[in-house]
């Protein structure tokens, strides 16, 4: 009977870890690795019971040979995910839902505002992650969160327009912010500093950002790397909200 529960402890500590290690890389593309790996062990299992030597031997070599090589490749990743893990809240609550629902009509009154003036603009909005550090490179505004703020904010001409504003615990946290920037060369030419901050952004964060674009006048939802474009009036509260839930698998729109 001892057995039995130490074999049963044993298989959900390792399918935790498992899990973990998936949501740690979920959105990189070390993601289809882990998930081959995973594979390659419960292969590496079924052989030890079966006694396969020969196979042993072979897939330990491999793996020992894979370590250092997968260390090397993946270091964007692995950096990005230790980040995520080492910035997250503990004890935070979660906003009300009505409380989330006034906030984020908001923010979208005043995109949808932005986008038909063709003024362009950069909101993140923190989950479970802190923005802490990039809240510290703009300037702390600390206010109620209203439509005409972000406006003034975004406004040509004010001091704070060419920054990204950090929505933090229901409130305006700062604005003029530095966001890591994407570099990577294959993304479109049509994306600006803006997109490229707000995908710099959710790669290093859990954040959901939403871009105004200017010169094309659209809004775009950025979240875990990936740039939803065009997204109209109507289905932006709901999508935000989507993205804002806590996240148990990877969320889609």
């Amino acid at each position: 009977m001892i057995e039995l529960w130490k074999i049963l402890l044993e298989i959900s500590i390792l399918w935790f870890v498992i899990y973990q290690i998936i949501l740690f890389f979920t959105g990189t593309r070390a993601l289809q690795v882990i998930r081959g790996i995973i594979m390659l062990l419960i292969l590496f299992f079924l052989i030890q019971r079966l006694d396969l030597e020969r196979l042993e031997w072979l897939l330990t070599k491999l793996f020992a040979l894979s370590v250092l090589g997968l260390l090397i490749v993946f270091q964007p990743e692995i950096r990005q995910g230790l980040a995520r893990l080492g910035r997250h809240h503990l004890f935070t609550l979660p906003l009300p839902e009505e409380e989330l629902d006034n906030i984020l009509k908001e923010i979208i009154k005043a995109v949808d505002y932005l986008a038909r003036q063709s003024i362009g603009a950069l909101i993140a909005i923190e989950k479970d992650v802190t923005l802490k550090p990039y809240v510290e490179t703009g300037v702390s505004i600390d206010a109620t969160i209203t439509s005409e703020l972000l406006q003034n904010i975004f406004t040509p001409g004010s001091l704070l327009h060419d920054g990204g504003v950090i929505i933090q615990q229901g409130r305006i946290a700062s604005a003029g912010c530095l966001f890591p920037l994407n570099e990577n060369p294959d993304l479109s030419r049509i994306f600006g500093m803006r997109h490229r901050a707000a995908i710099g952004l959710t790669q290093e964060t859990d954040s959901v950002v939403i871009v105004v674009s200017e010169e094309r006048q659209d809004i775009s939802l950025v979240y875990e790397g990936k740039l939803f474009q065009g997204i109209k009036r109507d289905d932006l509260l709901t999508k935000v909200k989507q993205l804002m839930k806590p996240k148990t698998r990877k969320n889609e729109i």
